[in-house]
């Protein structure tokens, strides 16, 4: 054995007992163990799930200690029913859900901790070919509304907005899996839905983008938030650290999805059915942050907050469909103690796609 070879061992030798050593000391920091964490998204994987998705695929949940285990349920009661029993830790809901929730006889006080929608995204649906290019045109039309849609409920806040007379929209009650269907099929003049779900979904199905009419209520006065992350309340309590981290998470998530949106379909499209198109969830992930994430709001004031007064208007906007047994604020239903500070949230300039 060489002289040079002989030392170099005798030195690993030596490291290897000082390690020893240290493992069996009463001080040796122990490896702290990762929390565990079920997280609900309310439908299954698309293209709005890309936060969510690369926070899992790159590491981000384990570089904050979290052990998150992610699944979807049956739309937001159920994502709400779930947290609030403690069978799910948290899920990304819409938060004006949770609030007709916390109205109710009996409710958990569950809260939202993070915003991630900043404006809600429903809309009118309509065909151009039915004669609706503007929200005036709806007058005599007949509108359909699945079971269950949040949507329809804030359209008599936004008729009485808009001057149009209720009673001259006819609404029918429609099953959720023919309403763009039946639009396509000219058995209805237009849907109330969602710009992420009916919009987008509607030329998945053929129908030129040019006979399209969204009309989005955020631009004709509504006021609501939309999805939100929510808390079961005892694990909000019991393990605060991690539902702040778990905020950490999903907003860098959000920044890398946002970042290279192509990068980030990648991630949502092998945890899809193959049948998938990736433009269409291209599409549904690009809209989502420009008409709900990435809002003037958002830009000045940094992700995943809300406007207090803002708040409490779009709650009066809601009890114009029937009013509350006693309407909730703002405190009730969102707690901002898990945000990270205003400079933190910010959101980089507009990427270039």
């Amino acid at each position: 054995m060489t002289p040079r070879l002989d030392h170099f061992l005798l030195k690993a030798r030596l490291l290897s007992g000082v390690l020893l050593l240290a493992a069996t000391l009463p001080w040796a920091p122990a490896a702290r163990a990762a929390t565990a964490l079920h997280f609900a998204l309310d439908r299954p994987v698309d293209g709005t799930a890309a936060p969510f998705v690369l926070a899992a695929d790159k590491g981000l949940f384990r570089a904050e200690d979290l052990a998150v285990t992610m699944d979807a349920v049956n739309g937001a009661a159920d994502a709400i029913a779930r947290v609030a029993s403690g069978d799910r830790d948290m899920a990304l809901v819409d938060i004006n859900a949770l609030i007709r929730y916390r109205d109710g006889e009996g409710a958990a006080p569950v809260k939202a901790v993070f915003v991630l929608y900043n404006k809600a995204p429903y809309a009118i649906i309509a065909r151009r070919s039915r004669g609706i290019s503007t929200i005036a045109d709806l007058a005599g039309k007949t509108i359909g509304a699945a079971e269950g849609d949040l949507a329809i409920r804030l359209w008599p806040a936004i008729a009485s907005r808009n001057d149009i007379r209720r009673d001259k929209v006819r609404i029918e009650k429609i099953a959720a899996a023919v309403r763009e269907p039946m639009l396509s099929a000219g058995q209805l003049d237009a849907v109330a839905g969602s710009t992420l779900v009916s919009a987008i979904n509607l030329r998945d199905r053929g129908i030129p983008g040019n006979d399209l009419t969204v009309l989005r209520f955020a631009d004709f006065g509504s006021e609501v938030y939309g999805h939100a992350l929510i808390v079961n309340p005892a694990f909000m309590a019991s393990r605060p650290d991690a539902v702040a981290a778990f905020v950490r998470a999903i907003i860098a998530g959000l920044r890398l999805a946002r970042a290279d949106q192509v990068q980030a379909l990648d991630a949502v499209m092998a945890r899809m059915n193959a049948s998938a198109s990736r433009d269409i969830e291209l599409e549904r992930w690009r809209t989502a942050l420009r008409d709900a994430i990435a809002t003037d709001e958002v830009k000045r004031d940094g992700l995943g907050g809300i406007d207090a007064a803002r708040f409490e208007a779009g709650i009066a906007q809601l009890a114009e469909d029937g009013a509350f047994r006693k309407r909730p604020l703002a405190a009730d239903i969102f707690d901002p103690a898990f945000l990270p500070p205003p400079p933190a949230r910010r959101l980089d300039p507009d990427p270039a796609r």
